[in-house]
């Protein structure tokens, strides 16, 4: 179930608590913005876990991120079919990287 998990190298690093805030304050505007819509976005935090929920198109948890050390990795929970998940897949990995790396 899922699809492959993605990793994106934590050069900063990120603490889960440090890209939690950064996902809570800043994610939502920029996928928003790229995306041209107002999409709701949801983010839940336990210790080095951070998941990421659009409740108005996805039901449940669409991407579990895991903060490492040296990387971050990213499950898809989503289904195809559902909304556009391949963009916004694209672009959480885009905020990662840009934040991240």
């Amino acid at each position: 179930m899922g699809k492959p998990m993605i990793a994106i190298d934590n050069v900063q690093p990120l603490s889960p608590e440090s890209l939690f805030e950064l996902l809570k304050t800043e994610f939502p505007a920029y996928v928003n913005e790229q995306l041209g819509s107002n999409l709701a976005v949801e983010f839940a935090h336990v210790a080095d876990i951070v998941n990421i929920s659009f409740p108005e198109i996805i039901d449940g948890n669409a991407y579990t991120i895991t903060v490492g050390d040296n990387n971050i990795e990213i499950i898809d929970h989503t289904t195809d079919g559902t909304y556009n998940t391949e963009l916004l897949e694209q672009h959480l990995m885009e905020f990662l990287t840009l934040k991240a790396g």
